[in-house]
């Protein structure tokens, strides 16, 4: 059963008549300085979404999130579920830091419109889809459109920061018959690879002055020794070779060729310049994909990298020590993202794109992302989902950040579209 068209050129009307406030809604959004890191600043915005919704007509659950952050988690219960199917719209209200705002031409915290264009930090990633939800929701409510399923709506915190807001409201039983991630895809289609994070450590048995050095480095010194710092090279280059040799043998469609990538991100060792280093520590970040599995995956790093320390003189009887993933890039240095795939010959995506090509006239592209949203957590709690949203990932994280208000338009019907059709309007 699809919604009655009345209902639908109703909304739409709506829509197109009273955008100016979903500008304010995203004027409102932008103004909160909820920038991560250094992160801990959301509650003020959570807790005036949870008012907001509360006054919408759903039941509202906040929570504590990394001691001074708020998840806030919202259903607007249907009147007949067993008519209608339950959907959940998920984003996050962090936003990218802030570090070249003399590169901006506006206050990044104050939402200009120059065009088309809405400008401010946040605008594409995604504060922008968070407003269509809220916009539409108001919608509903002044229309006084009731739904058969259930509506549901997830304010999360700690993307940015890999801290898996949505993780924890996923773990504690939210569930849905389909969910949509609204962040940054250009209205496409995104399923994504999995993300981990991990630190390799050498360190050696014992530290010693660097007034030692000479007898380290000198025929017939005697000291059998080395720089942690100069033996990371031995490390580097093994991950390499083994990045180079996944280019080679592993693919998966709709990714680009190469996409499994280890990239040292972050160096760090030795005390101060009078030792000799007895420590360093690399931070990397892994990309696979969702055909393959983080343990698989960080199990053929540590297959490799034992491999080449072994074959040094020094370090073979300094084994190096590895640390996966993480709750946490701010706390506890580590973060994971499960692996998305897309179903498409499920009901729930034939509908949405359905509603994509009655809004925009053409099928939407489906791809595969090299970069990760929290898509992943759903299909790890076996939910169905998409990352499906507006704002372009060129924009996301850049100076002078900006979405397209046509394009926030286009999405806010295409949701509603959808919502209709999949929710079901009562009868």
């Amino acid at each position: 059963m699809v919604a009655t068209q009345t209902v639908k050129d109703t909304l739409m009307a709506a829509i197109d008549a009273q955008q100016a406030e979903l500008v304010a809604q995203l004027k409102t959004l932008v103004a909160f300085k909820t920038v991560s890191p250094p992160a801990r600043n959301t509650t003020p915005l959570q807790t005036q979404l949870a008012q907001q919704l509360t006054e919408l007509g759903f039941q509202v659950k906040q929570q504590a999130f990394q001691t001074t952050d708020q998840l806030v988690s919202a259903t607007l219960p249907g009147n007949n579920d067993q008519q209608g199917h339950s959907l959940l719209l998920n984003g996050h209200v962090d936003v990218a830091t802030v570090t070249d705002a003399d590169r901006w031409q506006t206050d990044p915290f104050e939402l200009v419109q120059q065009g088309d264009r809405l400008v401010g930090r946040g605008s594409s990633d995604m504060k922008g889809a968070m407003a269509c939800y809220l916009y539409l929701f108001k919608l509903l409510k002044q229309l006084e459109i009731p739904l058969a399923g259930d509506l549901k709506f997830q304010s999360v915190v700690g993307e940015e920061a890999g801290e898996a807001g949505t993780k924890t409201l996923l773990e504690q039983g939210e569930r849905a018959d389909f969910a949509i991630v609204g962040d940054t895809s250009n209205l496409k289609f995104q399923g994504q690879g999995g993300v981990i994070t991990g630190w390799i450590t050498l360190r050696s048995p014992h530290t010693y002055h660097d007034g030692n050095r000479v007898n380290m480095l000198r025929a017939g010194g005697g000291l059998k020794a080395a720089s942690m710092v100069e033996k990371m090279p031995v490390v580097i280059t093994a991950l390499q070779k083994l990045e180079h040799y996944w280019a080679v043998t592993k693919q998966y469609p709709g990714f680009p060729a190469g996409t499994d990538t280890i990239n040292p991100a972050y160096i760090e060792g030795g005390i101060h310049p009078a030792f000799v280093a007895n420590e360093c520590r690399l931070w990397i970040t892994v990309h696979y994909y969702p055909n393959e599995t983080a343990t698989q995956i960080t199990k053929e790093i540590e297959t490799q990298v034992i491999a080449a320390t072994q074959a040094d003189p020094w370090l073979k009887e300094c084994p190096p020590i590895f640390s996966w993933g993480g709750d946490s890039m701010l706390v506890d240095k580590g973060e994971v993202f499960p692996p998305l795939t897309i179903d498409e010959t499920s009901a729930a995506i034939q509908q949405l794109r359905q509603a994509h090509e009655a809004e925009l006239g053409q099928q939407p592209e489906t791809e595969m992302s090299t970069s990760v949203t929290d898509g992943g957590w759903f299909e790890a709690y076996d939910i169905p989902a998409v990352t499906y949203g507006p704002g372009e990932m060129l924009m996301a994280h850049s100076d002078n950040e900006s979405v397209s208000l046509n394009q926030l338009i286009a999405y806010t019907k295409i949701i509603a579209n959808f919502v209709l059709d999949w929710c079901q309007i009562v009868d």
